[in-house]
């Protein structure tokens, strides 16, 4: 009942809201989260120019980078093919075959929480939900790929 679910939540997405622009647009901000690269840039530059909090950004760069070593563990234990629909290809090159959780999701999570220390959450975790919807919205990842992404990256922040 849940695989059901989660297929019909990811055929509703690559199905509705499509259009080349926007499909652009999704990708080059899918791209710029692989290996948590946009969290990375924002730590390092917050490290740079508001020095009475880098330890703030320095620290929410080590907790992305521990998410996506954490993140490629998981991913290998559980193993999960990325989905497939037939008629309705994926619209962006994947670097692992694996698909749960996303890795997009919990990089994006996990930095939203830790950042969250020096900038607004509202903007940080709305960047992250947005990070995390273009995975399903290309069509490499189930909807419970990065509900699951997002709570892991929620975790590993909080833990560390």
């Amino acid at each position: 009942m849940l695989a059901a679910l989660d297929r019909k939540l990811l055929r509703f997405l690559r199905t509705r809201g499509h259009s080349p622009q926007l499909e652009r647009a999704a990708l080059l901000y899918a791209r710029s989260g692989e290996n948590g690269l946009l969290w990375h840039g924002l730590g390092a530059a917050g490290a740079l120019l508001h020095r009475g909090r880098r330890p703030v950004y320095l620290r929410a760069m080590r907790v992305t980078l521990l998410t996506l070593m954490a993140n490629t563990v998981v991913k290998a234990l559980v193993r999960r093919a990325r989905p497939v629909l037939e008629e309705l290809p994926a619209l962006s090159p994947t670097l692992y075959g694996r698909s749960y959780p996303s890795a997009h999701a919990s990089t994006s999570f996990a930095a939203a929480g830790a950042l969250s220390a020096a900038l607004p959450r509202v903007p940080l975790y709305a960047a992250a939900t947005l990070m995390a919807v273009t995975r399903p919205y290309l069509g490499v990842h189930y909807p419970s790929d990065v509900v699951a992404g997002a709570l892991f990256g929620r975790a590993v922040d909080r833990l560390l």
